[in-house]
């Protein structure tokens, strides 16, 4: 008959046999060591694989465009942009994808979920290329830099809309007059001419404005607020384009000519005004 003390030893045996065979089963599944890097695989194809990030072999073609890959399940993937399948659906909205993965990030359009989550103010992303994006404005990096000018920027689209002022493309036109624009916002707000649609409303007294930044430069007149101040004499003003009428009374800068006698002006008002002394017209009261 096995005695208490025996019966302890005879676990004993067993759980450090138990260990001994997972370390053991550990070092089996990952027999397959790349020579380059160290890294190891728990299967051949796995190490197969992984060596093309070495070689650069792309065996895999696309039959279509003649396109080349590194693994089968990126051609495969690659070969849904031909055929226009899109396996993956939302149970949500039925919205279809053709990558898992991107349906993932949709979901979190409805569950709301932000996993990644900034180390510096804790500001929360539902996606990683957003915190990365985001994150530059912590650091100051711009690692989008233009070819002509220099000029460095934190966004890749801030550097596409900045080398339309150098190239003069201006792709968004408008369907109404035909006006051609660089940006799409701009495009938009040029519509509201066209709708006379004014988004913006004042809480204080309702007036309308069809730009945000008209609403705040109005804002002003409810608050007070002069955020912007002469550097010679500390006047202040409450939008940007009175302070640089103003700075004209200590530069002397005159930028409005008159094309008749060619006098000259400080603002573009008093140039209008000495207009009708040489057309005659009358001003309607």
């Amino acid at each position: 008959m096995a005695t208490k003390s025996n019966v302890q030893s005879l676990d004993g045996i067993m759980q450090k046999a138990t260990k001994d065979s997972y370390v053991l089963s550990d070092k089996e599944e990952k027999s397959y060591k790349c020579e380059e890097c160290n890294s190891r695989f728990s299967q051949l194809d796995h190490l197969k694989t992984h060596m093309r990030t070495d070689t650069g072999e792309k065996p895999y073609r696309c039959e279509e465009c003649n396109k080349q890959f590194s693994q089968l399940s990126h051609l495969k993937r690659h070969i849904r942009t031909h055929t226009g399948e899109k396996p993956y659906s939302c149970e949500e909205c039925n919205k279809q994808f053709s990558e898992l993965g991107n349906l993932k990030r949709h979901m979190r359009t409805h569950t709301g979920e932000k996993p990644f989550r900034c180390e510096e103010c804790s500001s929360h992303f539902s996606e990683l290329v957003h915190l990365k994006r985001h994150m530059r404005t912590h650091t100051g990096e711009k690692p989008f830099r233009c070819e002509e000018c220099s000029r460095q920027f934190s966004l890749q689209a801030t550097l596409k809309i900045h080398i339309r002022t150098h190239t003069g493309e201006k792709p968004y036109k408008c369907e109404e007059c035909s006006r051609q624009f660089s940006e799409l916002g701009s495009l938009k707000k040029h519509m509201r001419t066209h709708t006379g649609e004014k988004p913006y409303k004042c809480e204080e007294c309702n007036r309308q404005f069809n730009e945000l930044g008209h609403l705040k430069r109005h804002m002003r007149t409810h608050t007070g607020e002069k955020p912007y101040s002469c550097e010679r004499c500390s006047s202040q003003f409450s939008h940007q384009g009175a302070l640089k009428r103003h700075m004209r009374t200590h530069t002397g800068e005159k930028p409005y000519k008159c094309e008749e006698c060619n006098r000259q002006f400080n603002e573009l008002g008093p140039l209008k005004r000495h207009m009708r002394t040489h057309t005659g017209e009358t001003v309607q009261l």
